[in-house]
């Protein structure tokens, strides 16, 4: 479980403009906005160091994170609601926090790791994560840091949905259990090999292939033809 609190030191930023999250990524550390219970918030940033060693933890990007604008005395008990990723580095580079409360449940989307090797891999098949996420509903301290799959029992064509995950108390999964398919093993695919093309129109026939039917008697009445043409056709002489 999410269950481990950890204490994050945070510091308010002056402005919100892009530039100004450029200059703090420059030097090291991570924008962001702590969005508060009500509809107040503010704009943080933290060192890169610390938010990696928080997120990294047992409770992962699901830890309740006990957040303190530096300066002040008073704890936000916080989750990571989003973030955002360098497209190139692929490090975070923004985070949004938001304050909970710890007696209230809240929703959240949780990995599902698929444990050991199928049946039906082992004859030939081939294993299908379909759904890598579920949503999920439960108090803060009790959101799973990821959910196991067992998956050792399945064999060519079998499939495993939202229904035949193992409930967890205090968890309450959200999406349809029977239309949200986890895993299946199939078939490995096929190669097809294409189909012989037919010779175009004009092209020699391969050896051994036999002409379409009339075509040498057609072949041979042209010949004929033109050779009688030849034969019939009359000389020309110069009138005296």
């Amino acid at each position: 479980m999410a269950g481990e609190r950890i204490k994050l030191t945070v510091k308010e930023r002056e402005s919100r403009g892009s530039a100004d999250a450029r200059r703090l990524r420059k030097q090291g550390f991570i924008p962001g906005v702590l969005y508060g219970k009500g509809k107040s918030s503010h704009a943080i940033f933290v060192p890169e160091r610390d938010l990696r060693r928080v997120l990294t933890g047992a409770g992962g990007l699901h830890a309740i994170l006990d957040v303190v604008l530096e300066g002040q005395n008073t704890t936000h008990a916080s989750i990571l609601k989003d973030y955002q990723q360098d497209p190139i580095r692929g490090h975070i580079s923004h985070i949004d926090l938001n304050e909970v409360r710890l007696d209230q449940p809240i929703q959240a989307s949780v990995t599902v790791q698929l444990i050991g090797e199928p049946a039906g891999v082992k004859e030939g098949g081939v294993l299908s994560q379909v759904q890598r996420e579920i949503n999920v509903e439960a108090l803060p301290m009790e959101i799973p840091e990821h959910i196991d799959l067992d998956v050792s029992d399945m064999a060519i064509g079998d499939t495993r949905r939202l229904a035949d995950l193992a409930p967890i108390e205090g968890v309450t999964y959200l999406d349809d259990p029977e239309e949200t398919v986890l895993a299946s093993v199939g078939l490995p695919a096929r190669e097809v090999e294409p189909e012989p093309e037919e010779p175009a129109e004009g092209e020699e026939l391969a050896e051994g292939e036999e002409a379409p039917e009339g075509a040498a008697e057609g072949e041979g009445a042209a010949a004929g033809d033109s050779g009688s043409a030849e034969q019939g056709e009359p000389s020309t002489s110069s009138e005296n």
